[in-house]
């Protein structure tokens, strides 16, 4: 899958194309992420459908670094930006540009506007600017006191503010729309200002920045983006994309770009704020951008999704023109069903606790063959080897159990899975109480079959490994890391922070694995039987992450 099913959005470019403003071959669109931080799963919606609108119509899609606004920005965003985007399988091919490389243009068509009298310098101060913009109403707007101010003043004044000559906040540029205008956006906006910051790329070259609603339209018009796909709270902006296309100088090739809004992804339990997910990894609250309870692209494929369960996901998820909340239950879902049909099985004991079969020889070793995938015939088979001395998971034996309980205990016969059928015989404790060994016997005529005599095993199969044989790791076991179901509902005076889950990494030392797990590599994913789906962890030797549980959560 690399594109969303039809859609509004697409209604709306065929709309184009049969008006003839556009041919289909010639959509063109742009992802313009901002290089500010690592890509997470709600940019990765917007690069489906940006990406996967030009290839539905066979036309193109641009790779657009934002890097407008100087203070957060970094090459090692844009090194990860473009590999994420790799590994979903989009290409931009030879179409990648920096939002930096107009820098000439848009100051050369914001003095244009000065010239035709659509913008002047103002002194308000950012909180008497807010005050201005927000006060009066349509019919009695408040004014700033520059807004006749001559033109060839305010080209003196931008020029200056150009070489540097002014602090930061003295003056900015705004655009003389609408102070009656019903839209804050179009009540003459800020479209250039003084930011005395060293640029990634252009280095202190520039000291005046122009705003993302001025610079945006000028982009996708100089690459030739015909729709500007964008998500929904810009729908307040369009008015204003579509006056800086109407009023600078520009010829417009094939098209001017038509911007569409449509709903951004919200996922219960996910935090989308690049800025706090910055202030996790900067205060070592995790381990790094891909740290594995990230929604970063990067922390979801370290914690095991791959590329194709997060495309079904978002086609899954639709496109629509209303904000909702997605359960984050579906993307496990999407990873859960591919790894049933493609993951190997693997036998990994969590928290093991020894079992001895006393009826079975001390020096005996014997092999029994278990399917690698039973939904995938082709994957064959792999040995386990058995041994007198086995691990259980502790879960799996009560010495007093609970109503209901089938797995190992005193009264019943268990099926330890693909070999024998045991039965408790006694225990072992250690001095503090704890359990030193468990004691059973086999049904040595079971092998990997039914009881000789037709009786009925009451109790469920229970997995293994053997003592001898096991291999030792530690897994990891993720859940969100905040414990607020919608991310968006936070109250006034109410962080991120203060809602974060004690329990969103749990560690498990020395689980027991069975030997074919030794020769895992970096990225492998397994099935570990009854336990969950698994990947070894790319940063940590002997250490397994586990990606989702075998069956959903119904409680998160």
């Amino acid at each position: 899958m690399s594109e969303i099913s039809s859609n509004f959005l697409y209604e709306a470019i065929d709309s184009d194309i049969a008006s003839g403003k556009v041919t289909a071959d010639g959509i063109h669109t742009r992802f313009p992420p901002e290089p500010n931080g690592y890509l997470h799963i709600g940019h990765c919606k917007a690069m489906v459908i940006d990406f996967g609108t030009a290839k539905k119509y066979g036309g193109k899609c641009n790779l657009r670094m934002d890097d407008t606004n100087p203070a957060k920005e970094d090459t090692e965003y844009v090194d990860a930006i473009k590999e994420d985007i790799r590994w979903l399988g989009f290409d931009w091919e030879d179409r990648f540009y920096y939002g930096s490389d107009y820098f000439e243009k848009d100051y050369e068509l914001a003095v244009g506007l000065i010239k035709k009298g659509l913008a002047y310098i103002c002194e308000l101060t950012p909180e008497q600017f807010r005050d201005v913009k927000y006060a009066g109403d349509t019919k009695n707007p408040a004014v700033s006191p520059w807004r006749d101010r001559p033109i060839e003043e305010s080209l003196d004044l931008f020029e200056r503010m150009k070489n540097g000559e002014f602090p930061e906040g003295k003056y900015t540029l705004r655009a003389k729309i609408d102070l009656a205008s019903g839209n804050f956006c179009m009540r003459d906006p800020v479209i250039y200002r003084i930011k005395y910051v060293e640029h990634h790329r252009q280095g202190t070259k520039w000291c005046i920045f122009p705003m993302y609603d001025f610079a945006h339209p000028i982009q996708d018009a100089l690459e030739g983006i015909t729709h500007s796909l964008c998500s929904l709270e810009y729908v307040i902006h369009r008015p204003l994309y579509n006056w800086v296309i109407e009023n600078v100088d520009l010829d417009y090739k094939p098209c001017p770009p038509r911007q569409i809004e449509f709903a951004r992804l919200n996922m219960t339990y996910t935090v989308m704020s690049k800025r706090y997910l910055r202030e996790l990894v900067e205060t070592g609250v995790v381990d790094g951008w891909d740290d594995p309870r990230m929604p970063t692209l990067c922390g979801l494929r370290r914690r095991g999704y791959t590329a194709a369960s997060i495309l079904d996901f978002i086609e899954k998820i639709g496109v629509s023109t209303t904000n909702s909340l997605v359960d984050h239950r579906l993307l496990e879902s999407c990873i859960r069903d591919e790894l049933n049909m493609t993951a190997p099985r693997r036998i990994c004991v969590q928290k093991p606790v020894k079992v001895i079969i006393d009826n079975y020889p001390e020096d005996k070793v014997e092999y029994f063959s278990v399917a690698n995938n039973p939904n995938d015939p082709e994957a064959g088979t792999r040995e386990i080897p058995f041994t007198r001395e086995i691990y259980i998971d502790e879960e799996d034996f009560a010495e007093v159990p609970p109503p209901k309980f089938k797995r190992l205990k005193p009264d019943i016969e268990v099926r330890l899975m693909g070999a024998y059928i045991v039965k408790y015989a006694g225990i072992e404790k250690n001095e503090d109480g704890s359990i030193k060994a468990i004691h059973c016997t086999a049904d040595l005529e079971t092998g990997n079959g039914n009881p000789i005599d037709g009786r009925k095993i009451k109790g469920l199969t229970i997995h293994w490994v053997s003592a001898k044989y096991a291999v030792e790791t530690d897994l990891m076991l993720y859940a969100p890391l905040v414990t607020l179901e919608n991310t968006g509902d936070l109250e006034e005076g109410e962080k991120y922070s203060d809602y974060m889950n004690p329990d969103s990494c749990i560690c498990i030392k020395g689980a027991k694995a069975e030997p074919a797990l030794a020769d895992a590599k970096d990225g492998d994913r397994f099935q570990f039987a009854r336990v969950g789906y698994f990947i070894k962890d790319t940063k940590n030797p002997n250490t397994f992450n586990r990606i989702v549980s075998l069956k959903e959560n119904k409680k998160a």
